[in-house]
């Protein structure tokens, strides 16, 4: 599965060429106001977002924000982010890196260096898709499960990207469609008995019998339950 970007920038001339740049390696999303970047943050789950501090409703600073407050309910639901901005002043600078900033990149700027750099980003984080359960590690990037004992399984690729899903929306409960849509994309002649199907071989890899880390939510679907306990 590839990386995703979302790119905040209200520039149309620059936005349309790292969008371009960008979608040889990464899916991208490409915003222009700050309004559209928080709804797009609230409503999905990026690797990386490519922020402009100056947005024609806003500035940048906002959307860090609410990357950091989503980051604190769930560490594995928050992307890294980069400030790409004009505004290269020290208290700028201070403000983007004590809000969690990787990278603070002045315009103008080389577009191959710029590229380099979100590479360096994501490849410095893949530690970051690991989960440590009681039973076993998790590893969301390679979609492994180590077990305790030592043994390494490798479960179904589509059921380690609802389980990934799950932990990423946590502690929302998600319906079996919309793990449809989000994981098969277009193919609509799935059953919902499909979910039902991965969940219960996604217990089994992960020790989960009695159901709390993955829970069944009456009326609606499933939920990522990390503490264990009810909610």
């Amino acid at each position: 599965m590839k990386k995703s970007i979302l790119v905040v920038e209200d520039d149309t001339t620059l936005g349309t060429v790292l969008k371009e740049r960008l979608l040889a390696d990464y899916s991208v999303e490409w915003v222009t106001t700050q309004t559209a970047a928080l709804k797009q943050i609230e409503q999905n789950v990026y690797d990386l977002v490519i922020l402009d501090l100056g947005l024609p409703d806003g500035d940048g600073f906002t959307v860090a924000r609410q990357l950091k407050a989503k980051g604190a309910k769930n560490p594995l639901a928050a992307p890294h982010f980069i400030f790409l901005t004009a505004q290269s002043d020290p208290e700028s600078r201070l403000t983007g890196y004590e809000l969690g900033a990787e990278e603070f990149i002045p315009k103008p700027f080389h577009l191959k260096e710029l590229l380099m750099r979100v590479k360096h980003v994501l490849d410095a984080h893949v530690a970051d898709q690991k989960l440590e359960l009681e039973s076993c590690s998790i590893d969301l990037q390679s979609y492994a499960v180590h077990q305790k004992s030592g043994n390494i399984e490798y479960p179904p690729v589509k059921d380690m990207m609802i389980l990934k899903y799950l932990i990423e929306q946590s502690p929302r409960a998600l319906s079996r469609d919309e793990i449809i849509n989000k994981v098969w994309g277009l193919e609509k002649d799935l059953s919902p008995r499909t979910i039902d199907n991965a969940i219960a071989r996604l217990r089994q890899v992960i020790s989960d019998q009695e159901e709390k880390l993955i829970r069944s939510v009456r009326g609606v679907g499933y939920q990522w339950n990390p503490s264990g306990g009810p909610t």
